[in-house]
């Protein structure tokens, strides 16, 4: 079937998530960087009360698309923040989606973010705070950009439970055809709910309101890659069908976090 006929919102579609299968199949696939962002965002707000004109920032944000999907959805202000897509390029996409005066691009490293402290009543992450939250330090820096009683929240890729021995399974290691593996160095990032559960726990600035996993996240994660790649899109690595089939949930998942920050 060519990509012409191939229907990609039927592809996306499902009904756990609502709010997700009003947006274009094929613009999701194109701009798509990791696993489902508009799943992951839809999973997250069900537990946070967002309000029409709160400010928030979306760390790692990728190609806006959870930007957008914010500004659509709850009518909040976005500061879409990443590092990796430029700016001029989000900006693009955002008055494309018509929400130009509502979501702004901003281009900057997670360690040297140019935003006021207690400026944001929120902040979300979807599939990017592992690359840079598990320092062991990082979670005050980025505290301190919310208001008191403001929330901070993430989604991020997660082990379901930790590895035999500290080892991956095989099936995370086996070599696809360019020979390449699944799980790299950098995969190492992926931690569990309790390592995510400890790891905030240190913070006195924040208390955990909501800490838990996505559940059928990895059967979610494998619809997502079963969709065919469109030839135009951000995301170059091939679909890991084959690794999640064979995982069938029993490491791969989510793992969701929502804090508020305590009173200055």
């Amino acid at each position: 079937m060519s990509e012409e006929h191939y229907d990609y919102n039927a592809a996306y579609h499902n009904d756990r998530f609502p709010l997700s299968n009003r947006y274009d199949g094929k613009w999701v696939a194109e701009n798509q960087m990791g696993p489902n962002a508009l799943w992951l965002a839809e999973w997250l707000c069900e537990d946070m009360a967002l309000e029409a004109g709160m400010r928030i920032l979306d760390m790692g944000c990728g190609t806006a698309m959870t930007s957008i999907f914010l500004a659509k959805e709850f009518g909040v202000t976005v500061f879409a923040n990443d590092l990796w897509i430029s700016a001029t390029d989000n900006w693009r996409r955002i008055r494309e989606a018509g929400v130009e005066g509502r979501v702004f691009p901003i281009h900057a490293e997670a360690h040297a973010l140019p935003y006021a402290d207690a400026f944001f009543d929120a902040i979300v992450s979807l599939d990017s705070y592992q690359y840079y939250g598990t320092d062991d330090l990082y979670l005050n820096t980025l505290v301190k950009l919310v208001r008191p009683g403001g929330r901070i929240a993430i989604v991020v890729p997660a082990l379901m439970r930790e590895f035999p021995d500290g080892k991956p399974p095989d099936h995370l290691m086996h070599k696809r055809e360019d020979g390449s593996t699944f799980w790299v160095d950098e995969c190492w990032c992926i931690r569990t709910l309790d390592w995510w559960k400890t790891h905030w726990s240190h913070s006195s600035m924040i208390e955990v309101e909501v800490a838990d996993t996505l559940e059928d996240g990895g059967a979610l994660w494998l619809q997502h890659e079963r969709v065919r790649p469109p030839e135009k899109r951000v995301n170059p690595f091939p679909p890991d069908v084959e690794v999640l089939e064979a995982d069938a949930g029993r490491y791969l998942g989510f793992v969701r976090m929502i804090a508020r920050r305590n009173p200055a």
